[in-house]
């Protein structure tokens, strides 16, 4: 796109929260050079899911102005753990675990940023070389009073839950991957803000080299998953995986509930904000089911990763599931299940069924698992729940519906 820098702005812009400062962003795009762009890959899952999409797109979108992507595998910090947002410390994993996780990301973040115009790193090209003496004098340019202002961490220090030492090494060594990669902008999430703003502190002093002009920040609303209550992840089992079958990623944005809509057609897809814009009136007013906005984002999602032909086909399957005036069959749920895996803390144990579905991210709380178990609407195979306190032991193969559009084939965690 040849676009003026107003113009490419206004684009980029679009469905953002901050662009931190954006008068130095758009006097970095009147310089006409091609732009850094920065972001930073999370390696605690396999999966790409649809929250990792919204930053991806825009970055797509700055290669399609003339800029260029560089993406970062947090290989060396994922044995830190983000500290972003979480009440607890965030479990470090192991490079065996990392590796695992990334055998197929390449794969997936290919789909929708463009390989030819995108630089890929692991962190650990530089961090892993950092001496004593670096990393001394890079922890040197951050207080601790800078730290423990973040909300996650006031929160712990005042609950006096423990706060280890090397949580505060992670913005610290996040913010150095732009000094390393000379970042002109970066883009993520809103519960990144804090580190961003690090590693413009970095780059400005940079006390392991030459100063740099610091990166402008360009920060996103973080998708709800399908719960419609906590942020898209895969340790609370709400997410949707680019990579998932067809059926799977339709019944999954079928589940979710109707206030979400509008977020995931302005976020997740390419519909103009105009016509989104109309849709949520038409809701509004009664002239429009939800049910039928949920198609139509059901069917825009799963063309972009897979194909409108298969859209078609897996709105058709479940139709003839979920709308038909048959008895369906436990083949005709079979196929439009979604796995989920079961949690090692529940495997070969029996727990009350509202844990289980609370547990396995089929319900938001226990407390929306017993009033789903009240209004019948839940079957672990063939067999409708009705006791509250029924125990069960989830094993590989059980098939768990949930209300009238969420069917869950359990598979070993």
């Amino acid at each position: 796109m040849d676009l003026s820098p107003e113009k490419q702005l206004e684009l980029i812009r679009e469905n953002t929260v901050d662009l931190i400062p954006e008068e130095e962003l758009l006097k970095k795009l009147k310089s006409g050079r091609p732009l850094r762009v920065k972001y930073g890959v999370d390696p605690s899952g396999p999966d790409v899911h649809l929250g990792h999409t919204v930053p991806l797109r825009k970055l797509r979108l700055f290669q399609d102005l003339g800029h260029t992507a560089v993406l970062i595998v947090g290989d060396f910090t994922g044995m830190i753990g983000d500290p972003s947002g979480r009440s607890d410390t965030r479990r470090q994993l192991t490079r065996q675990q990392i590796e695992q996780n990334l055998a197929n990301y390449k794969e997936q973040l290919f789909k929708i940023v463009d390989p030819d115009r995108t630089e890929f790193h692991y962190n650990s090209e530089w961090l892993g070389k950092l001496t004593p003496e670096q990393i001394m004098r890079l922890a040197a340019s951050v207080t601790v009073a800078q730290l423990l202002a973040r909300d996650d961490f006031a929160k712990r220090y005042q609950a006096q839950q423990p706060i280890s030492l090397h949580e505060f090494l992670y913005p610290v060594f996040q913010g150095y991957d732009s000094v390393a990669v000379q970042a002109d902008v970066e883009i993520g999430g809103t519960d990144q803000t804090f580190n961003f703003l690090v590693a413009r502190e970095l780059q400005r002093a940079n006390p392991l080299g030459e100063p740099q002009e610091p990166q402008c920040i360009v920060t996103f609303p973080l998708l709800v998953g399908t719960d419609g209550a906590e942020k898209m992840g895969k340790s609370l089992n709400n997410y949707i995986g680019i990579m998932e079958p067809p059926d799977q990623i339709f019944g999954k944005v079928m589940s979710v509930p109707d206030e979400v809509i509008a977020a995931y057609f302005e976020l997740c897809t390419d519909v103009p904000a105009a016509e989104v814009a109309a849709m949520v009136a038409e809701m509004k007013s009664g002239d429009l089911n939800p049910r039928d906005a949920k198609r139509r984002l059901a069917r825009e999602i799963v063309t972009l990763y897979h194909s409108a032909e298969a859209a078609e086909q897996a709105d058709e399957r479940f139709l003839s599931v979920f709308s038909s005036s048959r008895e369906q069959t436990r083949d005709d749920y079979e196929a439009v299940a979604e796995e989920v895996a079961i949690p090692a803390s529940l495997q070969g144990k029996r727990v009350w069924i509202s844990t289980a579905l609370a547990e396995l991210g089929l319900a938001s709380s226990k407390g929306e698992a017993r009033r789903l178990i009240r209004g019948g609407g839940v079957y672990v195979d063939e067999r409708r729940i009705s006791d509250l306190q029924e125990e069960v032991e989830l094993v590989a193969g059980m098939l768990v519906r949930v209300g009238k559009r969420r069917v869950a084939r359990l598979v070993a965690g």
